[in-house]
């Protein structure tokens, strides 16, 4: 049996072997991260013989294609944690710390830890965590140039905002791309006003809407002299926003279309839908590589920090926001829909609320409790059970 270990590096790789008793099997060598590299790296595979385990760091985005050249060549790869292998550096007495002494810490620790090889899943999981982190971005910029237009309007008609239930719903988007400014909408043609509404809401709003927009619009406080250029700004975003909806909606298919190839029962949890629930299943990984359910709550970032000086000891906690920015935020996203459609959830979130917690401490907590409720699915690759919850005291 050998344990091969690789220090993955973005132009190089350091490689070391080891036998069953520690012993180096061959000098720790270098290999480029080319193809010509990779060759040479299975061609020194292939000469050991006998069984093989293959450990590598998840360093970046540079293992990828070696774990896929590896994988595809029947190799069985685990992709180990870098905070892994330095916790496990630090055990021993040598201090020194390069590429090559890496590769030989990585072989150790596969060695002592026998560690299983990594999911199957991971090519799925990392297409899975690609989109889904796209999305993220997708969804940022889609917030940002909401948040330019409300700017645009505030400055050109303020008042705006308030006839609708949202400034961004059909009907208003419609006439945005007709009129922008107070002045505007002040000497438009309110037959025409009243035309464009009654299609663009089909049929809900007409010449009543159309008669208060433009009441608004004559007791507006908008400025005038920046009407030519906030509608030249507005056309401009209103085309972003639609591109950017529309590219959502496409993105959103793939993700769903790549859910439905990986086994899950993540989404079978109240209030968890399927892009939150892809982002969480994408940034956790493989389970397995967490030993318990705190390493996975202090992964997401969502374990309590005490400030600690001398004799002070604070008495307050605070999310430590170390971890996954990704798995954090989505977390937190199905937590905050979770008080809304699980019912044990809800009750949670309440009991703290009346404990006097605060609204985003509240919904921290049911960030906790729900991760350790997704640690469980996923490790048992079982359904999320309902629980009933007990009768109120009279």
């Amino acid at each position: 049996m050998f344990y091969c270990g690789i220090d993955v590096a973005k132009r190089k790789h350091a490689v070391a072997v080891l036998d069953e008793r520690g012993q180096a099997r061959k000098a720790v060598f270098e290999t480029e991260n080319t193809q010509a590299g990779m060759d040479t790296l299975l061609g020194v595979l292939k000469d050991l013989g006998g069984e093989i385990a293959i450990g590598l760091e998840a360093t970046g985005h540079y293992w990828l294609s070696l774990y896929d050249v590896l994988t595809k060549h029947g190799y069985p790869v685990t992709v180990i944690n870098p905070l892994q292998i330095a916790a496990y550096r630090k055990s021993g007495l040598r201090k020194l710390k390069n590429d090559r002494t890496d590769a030989i810490w990585i072989a150790d620790f596969l060695r002592i830890a026998n560690l299983p090889a990594s999911s199957r899943d991971i090519p799925s999981i990392m297409q899975l965590r690609e989109l889904t982190r796209f999305r993220f971005w997708l969804s940022e910029q889609i917030g940002d140039c909401k948040r330019k237009l409300l700017t645009i309007l505030d400055r050109v008609f303020p008042e705006y905002e308030k006839l609708f239930s949202s400034v961004f719903v059909t009907s208003s988007r419609a006439l945005l791309q007709e009129a922008v400014s107070a002045q505007d909408f002040a000497e438009f043609d309110l037959r025409e006003l009243t035309n464009v509404l009654h299609k663009a809401s089909r049929s809900r709003f007409g010449a009543e809407k159309a008669q208060q927009i433009q009441e608004k619009a004559r007791q507006s406080i908008g400025v005038g002299f920046l009407a030519d250029a906030a509608r030249l700004e507005m056309s401009c975003l209103l085309a972003q926003l639609e591109l950017l909806d529309e590219q959502q909606v496409e993105l959103d298919q793939a993700i769903e279309t790549l859910m439905n190839t990986i086994p899950q029962h993540i989404t079978s949890i109240p209030g968890v839908g399927l892009p939150t629930g892809a982002a969480i299943l994408a940034e956790i990984g493989d389970v397995h590589r967490f030993e318990n359910v705190d390493k996975l709550v202090a992964f997401a970032g969502i374990d309590a920090s005490v400030h600690e000086s001398g004799q002070f000891k604070g008495t307050q906690m605070h999310m430590s926001k170390r971890g996954s920015p990704y798995l954090r935020l989505a977390i937190w996203q199905a937590a905050s829909m979770s008080v809304l459609h699980n019912e044990e959830l809800k009750a949670y979130y309440h009991k703290k609320r009346a404990e006097g917690k605060a609204h985003g401490v509240a919904i921290g907590a049911v960030c906790r409790k729900l991760l350790i409720r997704i640690y469980v699915i996923i490790q048992q690759n079982r359904p999320y059970v309902v629980r009933e919850l007990a009768p109120a005291n009279p």
